[in-house]
């Protein structure tokens, strides 16, 4: 069995496959932090660039479409905003960017996270209790 947070590999996740995998609608309050820590609005490529070093993705770059399905989603519930780039050379980028509804939500995230993290220490206590085992010390999560 793996020993770190994230999987490394495919063979990482045959043991158990929604290891690393079931945690994907977390990859809105990733965003929503990008776009809150940028003092300039965002193409969807750095945002998928910059999401593979955080926390939630572990140095794996996030599936770009997924990213821009969130994006999309996000834009419809008016937590960001977007608008085109059109230089002289190159093709058009959208540039996107975080709205005050957007930085309430996240507010609420740092909340619902909190108690995400509640939630999964008692899961993990129960999980340890239905084996018959001690609970074993949180590893060390590389990110």
């Amino acid at each position: 069995m793996w020993s770190s947070c994230h999987p490394k590999s495919d063979d990482d996740l045959k043991e158990c496959a929604e290891l690393g995998k079931s945690l994907n609608r977390l990859s809105q309050p990733t965003i929503l932090t990008l776009l809150a820590q940028s003092e300039t609005p965002l193409h969807g490529y750095i945002i998928v660039q910059q999401a593979a070093s955080s926390p939630m993705f572990g140095g794996k770059k996030p599936d770009a479409t997924g990213v821009y399905r969130a994006l999309k989603r996000m834009e419809e519930s008016g937590l960001v905003t977007s608008e085109w780039e059109t230089p002289a050379e190159g093709s058009a980028k959208r540039l996107f960017k975080l709205t005050e509804k957007g930085r309430r939500c996240l507010r609420r995230w740092i909340d619902a996270l909190a108690c995400y993290e509640l939630t999964l220490e008692e899961l993990r206590k129960d999980a340890a209790d239905a084996l018959g085992i001690e609970l074993p010390d949180a590893p060390t999560c590389s990110h």
